[in-house]
């Protein structure tokens, strides 16, 4: 049997990116017993990073070991128990898998729509809370199905004036694009690697607000074997999944140490040095190489003589959705770029599936360099196809982007 062997793939999809080097450096040392000092004192450290990296003072700030969807089902799973109203805005892809996690665990599921392409304005979100009562409000900040970015802002003030816990799924903004945990009262916030933090799917950073974990400690369980004389009992449902008991989760990173599972070093380590290297570039730097980056590959296609898909004024800065021209194959154009340039963007899903293609510039690969070769490429394996368009246009117009031309 051979060593593994990748081709050198420039992923410029909606996710995964390829990884910071530093983080793939780190995610190879080696490990030590999960107790030990050294491995505590980098889990405390993890928390305090991410309270940075989420702007916020939430002593709840941790992993969970699993890719993003890992922390979605977590936060649902925990706070609601069955019957309990939930009200999820869904504007793509994503909506529908919060609205699918909620389901099974028997809350009474309402949702609201808009056109994919569109997002919500709060007014329609506080005149469902109004209607629902819901205990819980669950929207996607960033859905990468759609290329859309959620506002929140006003979203926080809305929850507390009706007594509604506010969660959001980050995954796909967070690091490219604001995310204010304490500013915008938040109550939960769940998010993975695998976009502009860039690292590897496999963790999902999450923060938890003072009143979410009131909520949750209400159905708080300590396992037989590991059960003390002090530990009470839970007032609440025990929660459905073990796995994913935020309050035994976060009783295995607090000070007692009790035992829940065995901490994913590796991705820890890793976690670590994505907030470290958003943080040591700055979060607004971050966030502006993003923006630019974004508006170079929004401008290489415009100039291509494509068409973006959805409205503009709400698109994250970290991909871009691209109607894919009449007349062209659009999965031979993905397989061309796969295979003779090594560079893979993405399809889409559901009404959006063979229609548009998704193009990203997310952590690592927001860069000059790589916007600049996907767009070359992407013109040749066009032109090859018969699409007409004009020479050289798309790195022109991305190149002005860079040089402050436009």
């Amino acid at each position: 049997m051979q060593p593994l062997s990748l081709p050198p793939r420039l992923l410029m999809g909606p996710g995964p990116i390829n990884c910071y080097p530093r983080v793939l450096s780190a995610m190879s040392t080696q490990l030590v017993g999960q107790y030990d000092p050294t491995m505590t004192s980098y889990m405390n450290e993890v928390m305090a990073l991410y309270r940075r990296v989420f702007n916020t003072k939430n002593q709840q700030t941790f992993l969970i070991d699993g890719t993003s969807r890992a922390g979605i089902e977590a936060a649902l799973v925990s706070c609601l128990e069955p019957g309990d109203k939930v009200l999820i805005p869904i504007f793509g892809r994503f909506g529908h898998l919060l609205a699918e996690i909620a389901e099974r665990a028997d809350a009474q599921v309402h949702t609201i729509e808009v056109p994919w392409g569109e997002v919500f304005d709060p007014q329609q979100i506080e005149d469902a809370i109004k209607k629902i009562q819901p205990k819980l409000l669950a929207i996607v900040q960033g859905d990468t199905s759609t290329t859309m970015f959620q506002p929140l802002e006003a979203l926080g003030d809305i929850c507390r004036a009706h007594d509604v816990l506010f969660y959001t799924d980050a995954t796909a903004s967070i690091g490219g694009n604001p995310l204010e945990v304490d500013a915008w009262k938040i109550d939960a916030v769940s998010v993975g690697l695998q976009k502009c933090l860039g690292g590897p799917s496999g963790s999902a950073p999450m923060t938890l607000s003072d009143r979410f974990v009131s909520c949750v400690r209400k159905r708080a369980h300590v396992e037989a074997g590991i059960r003390d004389a002090h530990h009470q009992g839970s007032s609440g449902m025990r929660i459905r999944s073990n796995y994913f008991d935020l309050p035994m989760i976060m009783d295995y990173w607090g000070d007692e140490r009790l035992n829940h599972h065995t901490e994913a070093a590796t991705m820890l380590f890793g976690s670590r040095e994505c907030a470290i290297q958003l943080l040591n570039e700055g979060q607004d730097a971050v966030i502006q190489r993003h923006q630019l980056a974004g508006e170079a590959m929004l401008q290489g296609v415009l100039a291509l003589g494509l068409k973006p898909f959805g409205n503009l004024k709400h698109k994250m800065t970290n991909v871009v959705g691209v109607y894919i021209p009449d007349n062209v194959d659009g999965e031979k154009i993905r397989h061309d770029l796969l295979n003779i340039f090594n560079i893979e963007i993405g399809t889409s899903f559901g009404p959006l599936k063979g229609k548009v293609w998704r193009i990203g510039t997310m952590g690592y690969n927001a860069r000059q360099d790589a916007v600049l070769h996907t767009l070359q490429s992407l013109e040749t394996v066009l032109r090859r196809a018969g699409f007409a368009l004009p020479a050289g246009a798309a790195v022109d117009a991305a190149m002005a982007v860079y040089s402050g031309e436009v």
